[in-house]
């Protein structure tokens, strides 16, 4: 197998993905989601990222298609389509799925996953944070990490803009 086809096996539908989480939850895997638009992959992402992973031992990313970047956003995002965006987070290797969701919010997904642990960055409170409800229905845990000051998305879309009128 490539390596091209290992990642992309990493970007399941959501079919494949039910089928993934019983063979996780039969492991005992403790797993742990994220989410997030991840349109410019930066430096804040791949820590935040990769500090997320180090809490189970199975990441999630849910990962917002076009359409929903775009309602959240506003025009001109994402800068990066869907496909792409997807790609580059499952060529991370701490990185165990990728699934796009189309609404909103994550809350459907979450349902479906059902995580051990829900992980957003420390611009949330956790008892604001989508999902929350499942996670602690289950006994899990909500955990906020710290961003890395100065990494944005929204940021380096607005110094791109500034660099050329």
């Amino acid at each position: 197998m490539t390596k091209l086809e290992i990642i992309t096996l990493k970007m399941p539908g959501v079919e494949a993905l039910e089928r993934q989480l019983a063979v996780w939850r039969f492991k005992k895997e403790r797993l742990v989601f994220t989410n997030g638009c991840f349109d410019i992959l930066h430096r804040g992402h791949i820590e935040y990222l990769a500090r997320a992973a180090d809490l189970g031992s199975v990441l999630i990313v849910g990962l917002n298609t076009d359409a929903s970047v775009q309602r959240l956003k506003g025009i001109g995002r994402p800068v990066n389509n869907e496909h792409d965006r997807a790609l580059l987070l499952a060529s991370l290797y701490f990185i165990d799925a990728v699934i796009l969701f189309d609404e909103d919010t994550p809350y459907r997904l979450i349902q479906r996953v059902q995580p051990d642990i829900l992980v957003k960055g420390g611009d949330y409170q956790a008892d604001d944070i989508v999902g929350n409800d499942i996670v602690r229905a289950r006994g899990g845990q909500i955990i906020v990490i710290d961003l890395l000051p100065g990494y944005s998305t929204t940021s380096l879309y607005t110094k791109i803009k500034e660099m050329h009128g």
